[in-house]
């Protein structure tokens, strides 16, 4: 955690006071988090991580800030988890309806182009569809496959993200977040004190937690396929109980019909 940067905190005239227990001490005007803190935090997260992963919930991570978004996006992406790095669209989770009415959009237009209907429209609506397209792509593609309102959240800067942290507490969705000294912790669920402007404090925080989030899909995984066999056998079971039965009542028959 030293080498990747995750305790340096901001400027101390800039501190917000609710971090004082996440801090450890000043140096030159900047204030130091204090990464015992830092790691019995990050690992309380991963553990919860790993829970919902396991029982086959998704969290949603954002990150729109210049120096998360592609990292945020890489490792979301391969734990098949949705992400937001480009912009929080307001009411994406509040008015989530109309959000998923706008990824089904998406899937309209694919279809056009996959039908032929699109090669029939003249080139002007052609155009104004391509944008139409790209443009929801760029802000809701990557929770295009949510289908529901996610599990939980992780963010990283909860100032800038301060309407996606409202948004999920106005529903009750639990925050993980990576909390910087400047900002507020109390409408966070899951604090994570650490740097949340390097890049490589970014990074190492979400390898921590997207092990946890893999882990957690492997068990459930293993589960799944110890479970398998056990119905396997059950259903031979009733099949064969289900011959047992038929055979017995067409001797049944037989018999009544001899008499």
């Amino acid at each position: 955690m030293l080498d990747a940067g995750v305790h340096f905190g901001h400027l101390s005239r800039k501190w917000n006071p609710k971090m004082a227990p996440y801090i450890f001490d000043q140096k030159n005007g900047i204030h130091i988090i204090d990464l015992h803190k830092t790691a019995i935090k990050l690992d309380e997260a991963a553990e919860e991580m790993k829970m919902l992963a396991k029982s086959g919930r998704k969290i949603l991570f954002v990150a729109t800030k210049k120096q998360a978004k592609d990292i945020v996006s890489e490792k979301a992406t391969a734990v098949n988890m949705p992400s937001v790095t480009e912009r929080w669209a307001g009411g994406m989770l509040t008015n989530f309806p109309t959000v998923r009415k706008a990824i089904k959009k998406m899937g309209t237009i694919d279809k056009m182009k996959e039908d032929g209907t699109f090669d029939k429209l003249a080139k002007r609506e052609r155009l104004q569809v391509d944008r139409q397209r790209e443009k929801l792509e760029k802000n809701l593609g990557s929770i295009r496959d949510m289908s529901r309102l996610p599990s939980a959240l992780f963010i990283v800067d909860v100032q800038k993200e301060a309407n996606a942290v409202k948004e999920a507490n106005r529903l009750n969705i639990p925050v993980f977040a990576m909390v910087d000294t400047c900002c507020d912790p109390t409408p966070i669920d899951y604090v994570i004190p650490a740097n949340d402007d390097a890049t490589k404090s970014i990074e190492y925080v979400m390898n921590v937690l997207c092990k946890a989030i893999q882990e957690g899909l492997d068990e459930r995984k293993l589960e799944k396929d110890k479970e398998a066999p056990e119905e396997t056998e059950t259903e031979a079971a009733a099949r064969t109980t289900g011959k047992k039965l038929r055979a017995r009542k067409g001797a049944q028959q037989v018999d009544v019909e001899a008499e």
